[in-house]
């Protein structure tokens, strides 16, 4: 007997038989359906995500080094440390009158700028996923890090109002 299963059509309770989804009536969605699962299965590789970690992270000793830092048991300390200090709210989002919850800790000055304050508490700051990806924006065009940039001689601003207004000006200083 052949393995069948139901159509994948909501509301559709014909039976088709494998390796197909849809039946006959509804087939003309087959090839959007598997082309959808084929994007699936290339954003969930397991070969990109060993790509990014082993190649793009760690492309240099200097990001080796970096990263092996927040596997430390003192980044997980700290990071606990500055989530309970801020009550797991934003800094960033706070400075402009907005409540945002937040589960990231970050460095205010970049470890990449400025390695000595990697393990300094007052160097941390909780930060939201929108905040975080402008200032990692704004820390590309301050400071100079990020892939393919070189660090620039510039003053470190460790004022959380400051880099607020920066980040979110798309020009910098």
């Amino acid at each position: 007997m052949p393995r069948v299963r139901r159509c994948r059509q909501p509301g559709c309770h014909a039976m088709v038989n494998f390796p197909d989804h849809y039946c006959q009536q509804h087939y003309e969605h087959e090839a959007e359906y598997l082309a959808s699962r084929e994007r699936w299965a290339r954003s969930h590789d397991k070969h990109y995500t060993h790509k990014y970690n082993t190649v793009t992270r760690n492309r240099n000793e200097d990001k080796r080094q970096q990263y092996s830092f927040y596997r430390t048991r003192q980044w997980s300390h700290l990071r606990q440390q500055v989530l309970e200090r801020d009550h797991y709210l934003c800094d960033y989002c706070k400075v402009q009158g907005v409540i945002t919850p937040a589960k990231t800790a970050d460095h205010i000055v970049p470890i990449e700028f400025d390695k000595a304050l990697e393990a300094n508490v007052d160097n941390l700051a909780v930060i939201c996923g929108k905040c975080h990806r402008l200032k990692t924006d704004w820390e590309q065009r301050y400071y100079g890090t990020g892939n393919g940039n070189t660090l620039k001689d510039v003053e470190p601003i460790t004022d959380i109002n400051r880099i607020a207004l920066m980040m979110n000006r798309k020009e910098h200083d």
